[in-house]
């Protein structure tokens, strides 16, 4: 029997995620909250499935699901058709809706991005936030306050901006 390297990749993958914190869990599953491997109350490094509604404390690694939830801070690549942040997230928040209650640090790409302030690129239909530095990119984009560059069809920059609302683009450094 041969050992594909493919299967010894992933194996040195889970192992080093499996030994990697004693606090956080590796792995879960989740059907719907409650119905789910690991209690929300715990931290996920590694990898979350969330089948229908998954929701956990913390993240770190790759959340995968139709809506992803977390309550404090996440450090992942997050894909899905809802992804929920309570806390700060960093990494990428790659769904059709993304919202994040925290600081976004890494990059938002989805139908509608909401984040209450972030660095660094929102890429959406219609993006908003409440401070950004950074890029947004989208047909509407809207935030108080921003050191950045909008790229749209409409740009809101309340606060600082050449111009309060700008087509095609806006930024205020």
């Amino acid at each position: 029997m041969t050992v594909k390297p493919l299967n010894l990749l992933l194996a040195g993958f889970v192992a080093l995620v499996m030994i990697g914190s004693a606090a956080a869990e590796p792995l879960q599953v989740a059907l719907f909250n409650p119905i789910q491997w690991r209690p929300e109350g715990s931290s996920i490094e590694g990898i979350r499935l969330n089948l229908i509604y998954g929701k956990n404390a913390g993240m770190t690694g790759v959340d995968l699901g139709l809506v992803n939830h977390t309550t404090s801070n996440a450090l992942a690549y997050q894909r899905g058709f809802v992804g929920i942040s309570e806390g700060n997230f960093s990494g990428w928040q790659d769904n059709i809706i993304n919202y994040n209650k925290g600081e976004l640090v890494g990059l938002q790409t989805g139908l509608f991005d909401y984040s209450r302030s972030g660095t660094g690129v929102q890429w959406g239909v219609i993006n908003v936030t409440e401070s950004f530095t950074g890029v947004q990119i989208g047909l509407v984009n809207y935030t108080k306050q921003m050191k950045g560059l909008q790229l749209g069809l409409a740009n809101v920059i309340l606060q600082g901006s050449f111009l309060p609302i700008f087509p095609f683009f806006n930024f205020s450094f």
